[in-house]
């Protein structure tokens, strides 16, 4: 029957997209009414393939970047150009846009499981924990998870896997895109660590202009091109490679390291 048709994680659809409308409407005010989100490059969503398409993205708070993300992605697919105004776009969202985060995360909470019913593809981290560094071995039904995902829509994923700047990207990603050979975009945000708690919940600071920038795909020789390639291709598209520390001002560094080191006497 129409009304219980599922996803491929067994989703009902038709909860989903009453999630997705009313986390939307309880979330737009945070990017548009007492903080700013400025977007550039929404136009580039309108031409890409239905399927087996990876965004890659930097990474600022937990849940603040991806919820931002699915009302530029709605807002654009229903005709706004570098706008989310008025939500009339969230009465019919897309349904197959799915972004990776960390298992633990992801069961920490009533929010974070129904965000996670939204559009998560939990994983198991491979470096990290509860709040230590592990190193165990990648499980293939998270890798399997991930594919499915990009079988069935868009995938957002956070490549270096945490919400501090300038740290590596994670090699898994490149494996992802080798193996998958999806269309690979870049988002670029800023803001968003400013205005919000780590958790992307909490509202820090109101008055903050956020910015998301949506780049064209990138051309990788899945083939060729190896591992090491493609997560330095990933560095500069993510604007994350050290070479973009040289260009930062020193008293943006600076900020930055407060911020850092507010988040470690917070968690």
């Amino acid at each position: 029957m129409g009304l219980f048709k599922r996803n491929p994680f067994g989703h009902i659809l038709f909860l989903k997209r009453w999630l997705i409308r009313i986390l939307g409407a309880l979330t737009h005010r945070r990017f548009k009414g007492f903080n700013k989100l400025e977007i550039e490059g929404s136009e580039v969503l309108k031409n890409l393939p239905e399927t087996n398409v990876l965004f890659v993205s930097n990474h600022q708070t937990y849940f603040a970047d991806v919820v931002a993300m699915f009302h530029v992605f709605n807002a654009s697919l229903s005709g706004r150009d570098d706008s989310i105004k008025n939500i009339g776009y969230l009465w019919n969202p897309k349904l197959n846009v799915y972004f990776v985060a960390a298992k633990e995360t992801m069961q920490s909470g009533l929010l974070p499981k129904i965000l996670a019913y939204a559009g998560s593809v939990s994983i198991e981290r491979t470096w990290r924990a509860e709040g230590q560094e592990v190193n165990r071995q990648v499980k293939m039904s998270d890798v399997s998870n991930i594919k499915k995902a990009l079988d069935d829509g868009w995938v957002i994923t956070f490549p270096q896997g945490t919400t501090r700047p300038w740290k590596p990207i994670r090699r898994g990603t490149a494996h992802i895109i080798k193996r998958n050979k999806p269309m690979v975009v870049p988002i670029v945000i800023d803001g968003f660590r400013r205005s919000f708690d780590r958790k992307g919940l909490r509202i820090k600071k109101r008055g903050i202009l956020q910015s998301m920038e949506i780049k064209e795909p990138l051309e990788i020789d899945y083939e060729n091109e190896t591992v090491d390639q493609i997560v330095e291709k990933l560095e500069y598209a993510i604007e994350q490679h050290p070479s973009f520390l040289k260009v930062i001002p020193q008293e943006e560094l600076n900020k930055e390291e407060e911020l850092n080191k507010e988040r470690q006497w917070r968690y």
